[in-house]
């Protein structure tokens, strides 16, 4: 580092735009495909409700976050619309058309980003409601500030990323200190393998693992993110400390957190939560000489320093403060005895708290959903609607989407474990009553074709990873039994 330049830290500043670009490409991609049948003008919950509450009073457009759509009426094709820009704008990005001029292009870009993404996230209630959400939209908002390639990073905006990953790490590894008892003992990931929201297809392999695996399982977690986070910051004694000894440490932080989000990629779907972690993480390697040379470098201007222009720098360092006053409130509640989890402290989303999974749950239970084309509920032959992630068929291997994100698969690992089911389930099942299409094709199988099922019903069944000597058996992979009727059955008057 150099005063107001990162001078060794161009290969980051290339990892960080182009990946946090290509996570941008997957979260519109995700909303293009998914947000009109769960939250479109005849979605499970529909945002234009959402949004006349909002414009209701004053009093409530204070309680929704900024949303285009507050000014601009919501409709499908807007939302389409906007979609296919983000993809645009963001694919430009990750070819790195824009870091071709001057910083202004790329900031504008990936405010775009920003603003157009929380328009969508704004209006997204439960199927929004993900820490990786208002993850992405921080890391856009100070991608923004990276520059362009005709002069090096800013010091102030790679230190903020460094910030970022030590909330996101420290926060994650203080909220399951002081959650479960399972992360205390160490028997965390005996379970967790097994019961987390979606299994990938490596996940029961590693639940089958020697106990004692699981539990350095968990004292490397415990190392990744209370202890490496730290160390993150150690490139800052560069300024002063001369030698390769401060960027190394750096590094090597870096790159704990980094293999430790590659085994969670390999071992379940978190949607793009793992995957931002690692481009995150490349914001501590700096590695010299990487990058061309900078052109503004190459004059004698006053309003140069450092190599970056003048109003740049101002424009960082205004950035840099805006970030000192804001992460009071995320820095308080690091050290809180009731530490938050995935929250916002202001309604631009700047400088959250982060952390996921304080408890770890000892059974998996899933709600599968049945219909008939039978006239009679009580004698009728029952089949299943099957989902594209979530647990169904137990002898079909569960499949790799993150970092794309399955909105309603995620949430139907929810239902379980909370006291009542949601509006949004009973309007599920009225739309496969009514053989929604959309709605149709977010799941992996419709049983019935596109016609009509008389009744349809919700049944509970615990599901368990077989055994090697079950499998060799049977060639399942799950084994379940079912435990109780959840709703139903319904069926449309005729």
């Amino acid at each position: 580092m150099d005063g107001f330049a990162a001078v060794d830290f161009e290969f980051a500043r290339e990892v960080l735009q182009r990946g946090i670009a290509a996570l941008f490409v997957v979260a519109f991609v995700s909303t293009l495909n998914q947000f009109r049948p769960l939250l479109g003008e005849h979605g499970l919950l529909p945002a234009p409700e959402l949004l006349d509450w909002a414009r209701s009073s004053p009093r409530a457009r204070r309680m929704l976050r900024p949303t285009l759509f507050l000014y601009v009426r919501y409709t499908d094709r807007r939302l389409v619309a906007l979609c296919v820009a983000g993809i645009v704008v963001a694919g430009a990005l990750v070819a790195g058309i824009p870091q071709l001029g001057p910083p202004w292009v790329p900031m504008l870009c990936f405010l775009a980003l920003w603003l157009g993404y929380m328009s969508i996230t704004s209006i997204g209630q439960t199927f929004y409601g993900f820490g990786w959400e208002m993850l992405l939209l921080e890391a856009g908002f100070l991608a923004a500030f990276l520059g362009s390639n005709d002069q090096p990073p800013p010091t102030v905006v790679i230190v903020l990323f460094w910030w970022l990953v030590f909330r996101l790490e420290f926060g994650a590894g203080m909220i399951k200190i002081r959650g479960g008892s399972e992360w205390r003992d160490l028997t965390a990931l005996t379970y967790h393998h097994e019961t987390q929201p979606m299994p990938g297809p490596l996940s029961r392999q590693a639940h089958l693992l020697p106990r004692w695996f699981h539990k350095g399982e968990v004292l490397g977690n415990h190392f990744a993110q209370l202890v490496a986070p730290w160390f993150l910051f150690a490139p800052i004694l560069g300024l002063w400390v001369p030698g390769p000894v401060p960027a190394v440490v750096g590094a090597v932080a870096a790159a704990i957190v980094i293999g430790t989000q590659l085994w969670l990629v390999v071992t379940g779907n978190f949607a793009w939560l793992n995957w931002i972690t690692v481009v995150l993480g490349f914001s501590a390697v700096g590695i010299p000489g990487i990058g061309a040379a900078p052109r503004a470098a190459e004059t004698n201007a006053p309003w140069v320093i450092d190599g970056m222009p003048l109003p740049w720098v101002i424009v960082t360092s205004a950035v840099g403060l805006l970030y000192v006053v804001v992460s009071w409130w995320p820095l308080r509640n690091l050290f809180a005895r009731r530490q938050l989890m995935n929250a916002s402290f202001n309604r631009w989303q700047l400088a959250n708290a982060y952390g996921a999974f304080g408890t770890v749950t000892k059974q998996r239970i899933e709600i599968v959903v049945e219909g008939t084309l039978d006239e009679d509920p009580l004698t009728a032959h029952w089949r299943e609607y099957e989902f594209k992630g979530k647990p169904g068929d137990v002898h079909r291997i569960p499949g790799q989407f993150a970092p794309y994100h399955l909105r309603l698969d995620w949430l139907m690992w929810f239902l379980p474990l909370g006291r009542s089911l949601e509006d949004w389930f009973t309007m599920f099942l009225v739309r496969l009553l009514e053989a929604d299409a959309p709605t149709l094709r977010l799941l992996a199988h419709d049983p019935f074709g596109g016609e009509r099922p008389r009744w349809v019903r919700a049944v509970s069944y615990r599901y368990r990873f077989t055994t090697r000597e079950e499998f060799r058996a049977s060639h399942a992979r799950w084994v379940r039994d079912r435990r109780r009727s959840v709703m139903g059955p319904l069926s449309l008057r005729r």
